[in-house]
């Protein structure tokens, strides 16, 4: 088929599954930082006794992980998960294809020069296996914690996920690999954003400019929230145990 069999069409596999990763992160950001606004609000760590999705006792963020759970997030998250997957996957396996194909460590393919002006765009491939590596570390951490006893029964499950915050983020060192992460895909994130679209026609000199600063924004948004969650949490760790 075109679409697997032309480079044009790899990259618009690439592209797509690429969109679904940033709605993907920029939902995933959106509901962290409510703990940010909890702590702003003297609501950290507040939890209602019951079971009930939605207490009128629950801190914001809670709210947001319940709202997780509801019917309608649980049937798209698990769809921009797997688009989430696809474009590591698919991204892997270009890779390696044109690696062999050419006898040598080069980028996948790209429509002009305008895509070889980052360090980002030449390293797209290493960028790719560090952030895949830390979704390993991330998903033993929250995931294994939550969704997964929740979806599947597996493991137990832990309700109160400010808990699961201070806990994973209580420790300097583990917070300072998760913010190489998080530069890593602010990195990842500046390239394929306005790649993601010149690949999809927007091309023009024009347009290529301002996507590019688009991309910036979009990227530096999402990263500093992620890290403004990780350092809260972490000061909010330091302050129990004080």
């Amino acid at each position: 088929m075109f679409i697997f069999d032309s480079s044009i069409g790899k990259k618009f596999i690439q592209s797509i599954s690429g969109a679904f990763l940033i709605i993907f992160l920029l939902l995933h950001a959106t509901i962290n930082f409510f703990s940010v606004v909890d702590s702003c609000r003297g609501k950290f760590g507040v939890v209602a006794a019951d079971d009930q999705l939605f207490s009128p006792g629950d801190g914001l963020f809670k709210i947001g992980c319940d709202f997780m759970s509801t019917t309608m997030i649980s049937v798209m998250v698990p769809i921009l998960a797997l688009g989430f997957i696809i474009h590591i996957v698919y991204g892997i396996w270009l890779t390696l294809n044109n690696y062999k194909a050419r006898g040598g460590y080069k980028r996948y393919e790209v429509c002009s020069r305008a895509a070889t002006d980052s360090w980002s765009s030449k390293n797209m491939a290493v960028l790719g296996i560090v952030i895949l590596g830390f979704i390993a570390f991330h998903l033993c951490h929250f995931w294994a914690k939550m969704q997964l006893p929740e979806m599947f029964g597996v493991g137990t499950y832990e309700n109160n996920p400010y808990i699961l915050l201070t806990t994973v983020f209580g420790k300097w060192y583990v917070l300072a690999l998760y913010i190489v992460w998080f530069i890593a895909i602010w990195f990842h994130l500046t390239h394929g954003f306005w790649s993601m679209f010149q690949t999809l026609g927007w091309n023009g000199a024009n347009w290529l400019k301002r996507l590019k600063v688009i991309g910036i924004i979009v990227a530096t948004i999402i990263v500093l929230a992620f890290i403004t969650v990780g350092v809260n949490a972490y000061c909010e760790a330091q302050a129990l145990l004080a």
